[in-house]
């Protein structure tokens, strides 16, 4: 059985420290066993997946936009690139025909589908395993995983069973409810009704003939390319609520969707994390990833969170409201985990004349580098504060410790690297400053000193023809 652990989110529920890019997934505020860094959802998971033995089938589907971050905080894993946003039916598309062409499974293997965002314990994972035996056992199409109820809530869809003998190993499904209100929520949990947590397995094949009979692409290569013609679906509302052959499985371990500020809390590391003071508070949690010092004073029942993308302090029992209070605001991220480090915006300014000014800390970390890269629309100065490293401008390359500055211009091959290290500001410059703006070479140092020792890089970065 194959396992595609499924990354997404807007990171609208957990703003300011959850952003389109850093979706609540990535934050570092779990504890974790036997250290004293804080760790994220997906590194918190990907780890109980190895206990489980789990890791050699297992993949990761998300956003092209997040995979330098999932590279950053668990390694190179399986990567299922999906081009665009398109919800949970696209993204489960994409992965069937990702294991069917890339990987070359066989059409008949169960693929069981688990968000990658819930805090659950290590026997959850042992829970998906038996689906894949079930679903054969059973002579069905679909296997699902419903939790438990903890309480009658309208923040999950429900899962009805025929009967409500929750007794039982295997239940067959009579219907769906989405998010039901609270008194319906309690008849539904009286039937015996279970949380859908978004876990579904079935055999490759399944999807297979179901994308064939929609008239949607069959192969991987022809799904990339006509990716964003997929309805923008979940796979519940476009797959699960069609189908008939289906059973749910109740899982009754520790479960959480820790989608909102007062249930993240609860997990944190701490009530303070960061530089934070509480004073005479009941219940409060202190999230500062700024540097200057955060001070509550006779508090209850709150949050409060300090990022560069935003200040919230809010009352816990209406967080679950954030989505809709953010949901207008559209600013750019201002804290991205990279492959190489991570970068911080300290500053952004839109002169008279139109010039858009940028200024970033940049950590770059042992051993990493920064592509060899040039951009367009905009220069570049950095100014390093701490560390030692290297930098390559053209075909010049020297050293750069604490207090020297690097001026790089628009459309000027650059990159940097550090063994031990390094911290720099960078202060862009230009008429337009998008990510969108850069144009790479060489990823690796190794690639560019290559290059380099053979002689086919010019001065401005072009390459010579072998030969010349």
């Amino acid at each position: 059985m194959k396992l595609v652990l499924l990354s997404g989110g807007s990171g609208k529920r957990l703003w300011p420290m959850s952003n389109d890019i850093r979706s609540k997934q990535f934050l570092r505020v779990l504890p974790t066993d036997g250290a004293t860094a804080p760790q994220s959802m997906l590194q918190r998971v990907w780890k109980q997946i190895d206990r489980r033995g789990l890791q050699k089938d297992a993949y990761v589907c998300a956003s092209k936009a997040q995979s330098e971050m999932i590279y950053a905080q668990v390694g190179n894993v399986p990567l299922i690139e999906e081009p665009s946003r398109r919800d949970t039916f696209p993204a489960i598309a994409m992965s069937v025909l990702y294991l069917l062409d890339v990987v070359g499974i066989d059409a008949d293997e169960p693929i069981a589908i688990c968000p990658v965002d819930h805090f659950v314990d290590d026997h959850y994972f042992t829970e998906i395993q038996t689906l894949g035996t079930l679903l054969t056992s059973h002579g069905i199409d679909l296997a699902l995983m419903g939790v438990e109820p903890m309480e009658p809530t309208s923040k999950f869809g429900y899962i009805v069973p025929e009967n409500a003998n929750r007794g039982e190993n295997v239940l067959h499904v009579r219907t769906f409810v989405e998010k039901p209100d609270r008194n319906r929520a309690t008849k539904l949990i009286a039937e015996g009704a279970l949380w859908n947590c978004g876990v579904f397995c079935f055999r490759a094949r399944t999807i297979y003939d179901l994308l064939a009979k929609r008239g949607w692409p069959t192969s991987y290569e022809a799904c990339v390319a006509r990716f964003d013609e997929f309805p923008k679906r979940s796979f519940d509302y476009e797959v699960v609520e069609h189908m008939t052959s289906i059973i749910v499985h109740p899982y009754r371990g520790t479960w959480n969707d820790l989608g909102t500020w007062a249930a993240l809390s609860d997990r944190t590391v701490s009530q303070t994390v960061g530089k934070g003071t509480l004073y005479e508070c009941e219940n409060t949690h202190i999230i500062n990833e700024l540097g200057i010092p955060v001070v509550t004073m006779g508090l209850r029942d709150a949050i409060v969170v300090a990022t560069p993308d935003g200040i919230l302090a809010a009352d816990k029992r209406v967080s679950a409201n954030l989505k809709d209070v953010v949901g207008t605001l559209q600013n750019r991220p201002m804290y991205e985990e990279r492959i190489w480090g991570s970068y911080r915006v300290l500053d952004y300014q839109k002169l008279d004349d139109g010039t858009e000014v940028l200024t970033k800390t940049i950590e770059l970390l042992p051993g990493k580098n920064i592509s060899y890269q040039k951009h367009m629309m905009r220069g570049e100065v950095w100014t390093v504060i701490d560390g030692h490293g290297e930098v390559i401008l053209g075909t010049d390359r020297f050293a750069v410790g604490p207090g020297d500055v690097v001026r790089v211009k628009a459309n000027e091959w650059h990159a940097i690297r550090t063994e031990v290290g390094l911290k720099f500001i960078e202060v862009q410059r230009g008429s337009e400053l998008v990510e969108e703006d850069i144009a790479r070479k060489y990823l690796s140092w190794d690639e560019l000193e290559d290059a380099l020792a053979s002689g086919l890089l010019l001065k401005d970065g072009s390459s010579r023809n072998r030969g010349e």
